[in-house]
């Protein structure tokens, strides 16, 4: 309590989280908001994709034929390969623009021709490859005829005596090196985004009220009044955001932690790990000092609340642009990256996620650029702080 008493920071900063607590819905919807959307999309996301694998790869395929009389035999092997023949449609491409149609097999009308003549007989695969739902049904088609095809033309050259490995000059192996862990991590692109969105913009309702609605309500001028030093209530304030972004941030990690252990198909093969864990709480600690510093240094500079909050829109934006450019134009890491603001957590998070390992250089650049990002930002604030126009009332 005497440190308490003697020390304007822990005042200001005990203060602005005493009113935040004080506000009860305002401080559930704040705090709960990421740890209960983050299990939600978790879950939901491996159950539809659990769903959609089950539903377009185990399922039998209906598939629409057109000419199917033309190519007995392949119909009789697909119908055999789990593929239900339908009628065709009166008009292909408009039943594939409307989506009524996943994929369509066209035969061509001289097909029993270029058979019988040993020649390539002409099949198409009618589809809209911009269509995501429908890349699995054309992958299953596309494979069958090709598994088709490499049969018959074996046959075909045992038939003649010609021994089918002299098609085959070169014998191509993949050796993939990726780990189910990098696999999964591919798929969970957005992951960072959510994270770093979290703890950028967890202390935002503090940041904002202890500044612009503190401004609007009048009541910031008699506590720049006071004989502590502004840069001190501005850090008391800063160091509030900060313990309530940092504790949102926690709860967000420990439903992590669990959502992944109950997805399915994905607690096996992602390390959620308690050491992984704190190890991403310890990559976002810098983003939440630069979002917190951040926000301050633009409320400060807000009239009022509804002002601080127009803002938010745009401040949302900035954690979504290195996912997209990477989803767009993969790159790979480079050092400097760990320098940049939102990339740097990008990469970062997604190095953990897929049990990357993480240098020394790569760790010293990433906290040093992080924390002296927030330190200039923090100074920044500071001047704004000392400007006697943020005294004066909207």
């Amino acid at each position: 309590m005497s440190l308490l008493k003697n020390n304007p920071l822990m005042i200001v900063m005990v203060k602005e989280l005493t009113d935040l607590f004080r506000d009860r819905r305002t401080m559930m919807v704040s705090l709960l908001m990421g740890p209960l959307l983050m299990p939600a999309l978790i879950l939901g996301i491996g159950k539809l994709a659990s769903n959609r694998i089950i539903t377009q790869l185990e399922k039998p395929l209906e598939v629409p034929v057109v000419g199917a009389e033309h190519a007995p035999n392949l119909i009789a092997w697909l119908e055999g390969q789990n593929i239900v023949v339908k009628k065709p449609p009166v008009d292909v491409e408009a039943v594939i623009a409307n989506q009524s149609e996943d994929v369509i097999l066209r035969i061509d009308a001289n097909y029993g021709k270029q058979w019988r003549g040993s020649k390539p007989a002409g099949v198409e695969i009618v589809h809209d490859s911009s269509r995501q739902d429908a890349q699995i049904p054309v992958q299953r088609v596309t494979t069958l005829l090709e598994n088709y095809s490499q049969s018959v033309g074996t046959l075909r050259l045992l038939a003649r005596g010609v021994s089918p490995s002299t098609m085959q000059p070169l014998r191509i192996n993949r050796v993939d090196m990726a780990t189910p862990e990098s696999r999964v991590g591919q798929a969970l692109a957005f992951l960072p985004y959510l994270l770093i969105l979290t703890g950028f913009l967890g202390g935002a309702y503090l940041v904002i009220d202890a500044t612009a609605g503190e401004r609007e309500r009048s009541s910031l001028e008699p506590l720049l009044a006071t004989p502590a030093p502004r840069a001190v209530i501005m850090s008391g304030k800063i160091m509030a955001a900060c313990a309530f972004g940092l504790i949102s941030l926690t709860l967000t990690m420990v439903m992590f932690k669990i959502s992944f252990l109950f997805a399915p198909g994905l607690g096996v093969k992602i390390d959620v790990s308690t050491w992984a864990v704190a190890r991403i709480l310890l990559v976002m600690v810098p983003m939440v000092l630069i979002g917190t510093c951040l926000l301050t240094l633009i409320a400060a500079g807000a009239k009022s609340v509804k002002e601080a909050q127009s803002y938010m829109s745009v401040l949302m934006l900035l954690p979504m642009i290195p996912t997209i450019v990477l989803m767009v134009n993969p790159v790979k890491n480079e050092l400097w990256m760990m320098a940049t603001p939102f990339l740097a957590q990008n990469q970062m998070i997604l190095k953990l996620v897929r049990s990357e390992a993480i240098t020394s250089a790569e760790w010293l650049v990433y906290l040093a650029a992080g924390f002296g990002a927030g330190l200039v930002l923090w100074i920044l604030a500071a001047r704004r702080y000392h400007d006697e126009r943020l005294a004066i009332s909207a």
